[in-house]
């Protein structure tokens, strides 16, 4: 066997591999299908790179060497100073895992941003950041502030279309993602004792004087080394009267990680809708199960949506996520299916407006009054609480190609 040594600096997944470490057989230099499948013509098993990563979970890596935390990562509040945006806080999040994201506290402590190394995990839509407008909650206003995200929250009494009835008229998506939270604690790593757990947490309220008043508590929360994101929101009914209630939690992906052939994985039964002979004849082949290369028919309003049935595991949760094969990145999305028995999937696959989108849900985003009149809206009586949990975990390698459900 005739081998070619490597002459030049290296990296895996990021990780730099020094001079002359690996060498490659010759057909696998030469072929352009296997030199993109190159990491499988190594001669030394991969697990040897990933234990180059470095090891925040041992203490002993890193003791004795650092002055302040902010070296591995944290959490950094900032106020916007240009732009639509001017005045909005932030959050920076570095997870000191390769994964960096930016909360933002005046949109429902929402998620814009969102990276792990070199690649973008998010979408933003044209608009980007802008400033919370409280009072959009009419018609399709909620489009004209909707900058995307990793995460955008639509609800917290009612989502889907524009609707209204005896109890009154509602925008699209509602408004909770217009509303501003009230920081109430920030935890940072503590290098001193070994704890490198971090958290935010804030409190959003939608209410009515003489009417329903909602209260989240949202907290984000993880640990330095570790590329995850945990979403736990507890909803309350401060109220004195029963309040409706319906939250999706819209993940929105965007390029490299959401590609031409992509996969999009998940578990379930697609629900029969009036509209399933309005999708594309690419889902009518691919079932939701993959991802296009952008689509003529998907400019201005196109789009294609399924209502899923989600499949759980022994323990009831719900897991799927996005593989992206050839760059060996994913993000896999789990939730109970207790606390949401819907997953939607939304794809825009527009020129320049690339998207899609995983969302657990309590409910289809048919609107307040549809659900009510099926039967399905939560009314949560005075004091009545839920909770949802949602956990984002970045994958990379081998457990890309392996995802599966």
């Amino acid at each position: 066997m005739v081998y070619v040594e490597l002459h030049r600096p290296f990296f895996i997944n990021g990780i730099f591999v020094p001079y002359n470490f690996y060498k490659l057989t010759l057909a696998y230099a030469l072929d352009p299908y296997r030199a993109g499948q190159c990491r499988k013509a190594f001669l030394i098993d991969y697990t040897l790179v990933s234990n180059l990563r470095m090891n925040l979970s041992d203490p002993s890596t890193w003791k004795d060497k650092l002055s302040n935390f902010r070296q591995l990562g944290g959490i950094e509040t900032s106020v916007l100073d240009n732009g639509a945006g001017r005045g909005t806080r932030i959050a920076w999040i570095n997870t000191g895992a390769g994964l960096r994201f930016k909360v933002v506290l005046d949109r429902g402590m929402d998620i814009l941003d969102a990276f792990h190394n070199e690649h973008s995990l998010s979408w933003i839509s044209n608009a980007g950041h802008i400033a919370a407008q409280p009072f959009s909650n009419q018609g399709i206003d909620w489009l004209r502030t909707f900058g995307g995200g990793l995460l955008t929250t639509c609800g917290i009494a009612s989502m889907g279309p524009p609707n209204s009835d005896e109890t009154g008229s509602r925008g699209l998506h509602g408004n909770y993602s217009n509303t501003p939270a009230e920081l109430i604690s920030i935890k940072q790593p503590d290098i001193y004792s070994g704890d490198l757990s971090y958290e935010i947490v804030g409190i959003i309220r939608e209410t009515t004087t003489f009417g329903p008043s909602l209260e989240v508590k949202r907290t984000i929360s993880g640990r330095l080394g570790s590329a995850e994101i945990n979403i736990k929101d507890e909803v309350f009914n401060r109220g004195n009267s029963p309040a409706p209630h319906m939250v999706l939690y819209h993940i929105n992906c965007g390029w490299p990680l959401i590609d031409d052939g992509t996969r999009i994985v998940w578990k379930g039964e697609i629900q029969k809708r009036e509209s399933d002979d309005s999708i594309s004849d690419f889902n009518k082949k691919n079932r939701f199960t993959k991802c296009a290369a952008p689509l003529d028919e998907h400019s201005a309003f196109g789009e294609d949506v399924a209502f899923i049935d989600p499949s759980t595991d022994e323990n009831d949760q719900v897991t799927c996520g996005y593989m992206n094969d050839n760059l060996e990145l994913g993000l896999s999305i789990s939730f109970s299916k207790k606390q949401m028995p819907w997953l939607i999937n939304w794809q825009h696959w527009g020129k320049n407006e690339y998207v899609t989108a995983l969302e657990p849900a309590t409910n289809p985003p048919i609107g307040q009054a549809a659900a009510r009149e099926n039967g399905t809206l939560i009314l949560l009586k005075p004091g009545e609480s839920r909770t949802y949990e949602i956990k984002l975990e970045v994958l990379k390698g081998q457990t890309v190609n392996e995802f599966k459900i």
